[in-house]
C-alpha cells in the first residue's frame, strides 16, 4: 500500500541511561520541517491551491492505509504533517554547516543541551507523523482526543467514535490551508469553549438531525429533541460561502463541495480516506493536467 510508505515510522530503538532512569529512544528517518512552519513562511500564509490539493491527498492515501489496519491517528494537523526529505543532499548541507558554524549550545556537568538547527524547505512528499495518540482496534472508541479547534461532534458531546474523526480532522485541516486561518474559533475567553464551537458548527452544518441527538444525553444541553438550539452562544450568522475567500469559480465551488462532504454530524455519513482521496477537487490538478496533454 503507497499510503504506508507516507507514514513516520519506528525504523529502531535504543536506551539512555539518565539521572532519572533509563530513557526509551526512537529512530525516525529524517524529515523536513513540518506544515505549520512551512505555511507561515510562505506569502500571506496560504497554501499554493495546487500544492494543497496534493497534499491533502497523499494524507488521505496515508490515512486509507491506517484505517485498513484498524488504526486511527486521532491527532491530524498541520503540525504533525512533516515535508519529506527528496534530495539527501540536504542532509549532508546540515552536517557541513554544523562543522563550520556549530549551533549555539549549553554545556552542563552531565550532558549538552543543543539549541535547534532551523530546516530548510524540502521539496519530498508530505508524510503523516507522531502517532503518540493514535488508537488500534476495529471497535469504537471513547474518551477525548483531537486538538481542541478540530475536534468532531461526537467527540465533544461524548459519543463513541470511530476512524470517521480523522476524516473530519482533515476538512478543518484543509480549510487552513486552503484560506490560511482556521474554520472554527470555538473559544470564549481565550479558552476553549464547547457551547461556542458547537453554535459555530450549527450555523455552518445546519441542527443536528433527531438521531443523532438520541444518541447522546449529552446533547439535550445543546438541543431539543427537534433540534432547536438551546445553547447559551447565539448562532453566528456565517456560512461556507460567506467565509471563503481564497478561491473563486469553479475552484471554490469544488472546494466547497468537498467540504460538505465532510462536514456532516452523522459520522456514517461521512465519505472513506479512500473515497476522499478520488474527490473532484482533489483530482482537479490531475483532471486538467490531462485535458492540457490531450489539447497539445
Amino acid at each position: 500500500h503507497f499510503g504506508k510508505s507516507l507514514i513516520r515510522l519506528v525504523l529502531d530503538s535504543f536506551e539512555v541511561v539518565g539521572p532519572h532512569g533509563k530513557h526509551i529512544c526512537l529512530v525516525y528517518r529524517p524529515l523536513g520541517m513540518n506544515f505549520t512552519e512551512f505555511q507561515n513562511s510562505l506569502p500571506d500564509e496560504v497554501f499554493p491551491q495546487t500544492l494543497a490539493q496534493r497534499s491533502i491527498q497523499l494524507l488521505l492515501i496515508s490515512l486509507a492505509f491506517m484505517h485498513e489496519n484498524n488504526t486511527i491517528h486521532t491527532d491530524i494537523s498541520s503540525n504533525n504533517i512533516l515535508q519529506g526529505i527528496e534530495d539527501d543532499t540536504i542532509l549532508s548541507q546540515i552536517e557541513e554547516d554544523e562543522m563550520n558554524r556549530p549551533i549555539a549550545r549549553k554545556i552542563l556537568s552531565d550532558r549538552a543541551i543543543y539549541y535547534s538547527r532551523p530546516l530548510p524547505v524540502c521539496g519530498g512528499l508530505p508524510v503523516l507523523a507522531d502517532l503518540g495518540e493514535a488508537r488500534v482496534g476495529a471497535q469504537k472508541h471513547r474518551g477525548d482526543i483531537m486538538p481542541g479547534i478540530y475536534r468532531a461532534p461526537e467527540v465533544i458531546l461524548g459519543m463513541d467514535w470511530d476512524c470517521r474523526v480523522d476524516i473530519w480532522s482533515i476538512s478543518t485541516m484543509a480549510w487552513d490551508l486552503v484560506e490560511g486561518s482556521h474554520l472554527f474559533f470555538a473559544k470564549r475567553n481565550r479558552i476553549l469553549d464547547d457551547d461556542q464551537h458547537l453554535a459555530e458548527m450549527v450555523s455552518l452544518m445546519g441542527p443536528p438531525p433527531p438521531e443523532f441527538i438520541r444518541e447522546s444525553e449529552n446533547c439535550n444541553r445543546w438541543w431539543d429533541e427537534h433540534g432547536h438550539w438551546r445553547g447559551h452562544t447565539p448562532i453566528p450568522e456565517q456560512s461556507f460561502e460567506m467565509r471563503a475567500r481564497r478561491l473563486s469559480g469553479e475552484d471554490r465551488t469544488l472546494f466547497l463541495q468537498f467540504l460538505r462532504r465532510i462536514f456532516r454530524w452523522r459520522p456514517d455519513e461521512r465519505p472513506t480516506a479512500e473515497e476522499l482521496a478520488y474527490d473532484d477537487f482533489l483530482m482537479q490538478p490531475m483532471t486538467a493536467t490531462t485535458l492540457e496533454a490531450r489539447g497539445a
